[in-house]
């Protein structure tokens, strides 16, 4: 028809890449710092679970000492967990190109590598994201948190060690800058390449600096990224779980009574278990969210309690809370922690009565242990 246009058919054509440090050599520079920061968060990971959900064969001989050991483990945990965000970032960048090759598929070896990578990636990012959400408890999903991520960091791990496997030629050959692959490369590009480094470098200390004060409270004055911030809480240190939470008050309170039960079970009130000999420990709380702070804490020792229950040495409890419902409101320890005499029954914070919020009116506070198991609003305490 007169006047009408006939334009030409669209042709799909693959995505370009022209930038110069799309390379080997750029992949395998970030992916070393990614990896170890990987390893560190998978390691800490896995004591991080044992220590909050051991397996009956381990509960009863979960080491007390040293008493900032958790502390220790979970700050790296998290900081390493952060860290990895700008690291993988980065290293998607190198090689995302890779995702357009054609054809997509060439052999049956090449696919099983792409499912590899796939699933590295997901895992990868999943961890990351879940991670995060988790230090600021936010939870947007069906699941429960703990053990999916721990299943999916078992995934993430075997992944990376058969893309390691698999990509080892290359990796090797790359290494460093006197790495044979590493020099076939335009001289040019390395002053490019090493800006490039040094700005994921900055990325990943500029992250850590600003939330790893929540642990490392030297640093607790740049804490500006972190959701916790050490110093900020009832008495000077802050909760994960409230009482209203809990759905503690001080009207259901009245007139409560510590039970122990045990060959010579007893009850004691506020009054007469503050009458008992008390004792004073600084010991951190430490919370898998990554935060943590050392508090002086004042009460009575634990393994005190259990002597006078008649129970033998080594003995393990079970300790109940008050609270209505909750994971956590029963918690068991094992013989390593009761005859510490760290462990106490804390009834003081730094010098003064415990906070509703911190479990008023007496709590567990135990050295290197998770702060979901530093028990609140005790009840009742059982020799097992």
């Amino acid at each position: 028809m007169e006047g009408m246009r006939i334009r030409p058919p669209i042709t799909l054509r693959p995505p370009r890449f022209t930038g110069r440090l799309h390379d080997a050599r750029t992949a395998t520079a970030v992916g070393r710092l990614l990896g170890a920061a990987v390893a560190v968060c998978f390691v800490t990971g896995v004591i991080s679970h044992y220590l909050q959900r051991p397996p009956d064969w381990l509960a009863g001989s979960l080491p007390s000492r040293p008493y900032w050991g958790y502390r220790l483990n979970q700050g790296l945990h998290v900081a390493s967990g952060i860290a990895a965000v700008p690291l993988l970032l980065a290293k998607l960048w190198t090689v995302y190109p890779r995702l357009f090759v054609r054809p997509a598929l060439r052999s049956l070896r090449h696919a099983l590598e792409r499912l590899s990578v796939a699933v590295l990636v997901a895992a990868a990012l999943f961890q990351l994201a879940t991670g995060l959400l988790n230090t600021a408890q936010w939870y947007p999903w069906p699941f429960s948190f703990v053990p999916v991520h721990f299943a999916v960091a078992w995934l993430l791990a075997g992944a990376l060690v058969l893309h390691i496997a698999v990509k080892y030629p290359q990796i090797r050959d790359h290494w460093s800058r006197r790495s044979p692959g590493t020099a076939e490369l335009p001289a040019t590009d390395g002053p490019d390449r090493r800006s490039l480094l040094t700005g994921v470098a900055a990325a990943v200390g500029a992250v850590t600096v600003t939330t790893v004060g929540q642990s490392l409270t030297p640093l607790r004055h740049l804490d500006l990224l972190a959701p916790r911030h050490p110093d900020h809480g009832p008495q000077q240190l802050p909760v994960n779980r409230t009482a209203a939470a809990a759905r503690v008050d001080l009207p259901s309170l009245a007139g409560w009574r510590l039970t122990v039960t045990g060959p010579r079970s007893y009850a004691l009130t506020l009054d007469e278990l503050a009458a008992l000999p008390q004792h004073t420990v600084t010991l951190p709380i430490a919370c898998v969210e990554g935060w943590s702070k050392s508090a002086r804490w004042t009460g009575v020792r634990v393994q005190d309690l259990l002597r006078r229950a008649g129970a033998p040495p080594g003995a393990a409890l079970r300790v109940v809370s008050l609270e209505q419902r909750g994971a956590y409101r029963v918690m068991e320890m094992g013989g390593g922690y009761t005859d510490d005499p760290l462990t106490l029954l804390a009834l003081r914070l730094g010098g003064e009565v415990l906070s509703l919020d911190h479990g008023f009116p007496a709590r567990i506070i135990a050295p290197n242990r998770p702060g979901v198991w530093q028990t609140k609003w005790v009840g009742r305490i059982e020799v097992l």
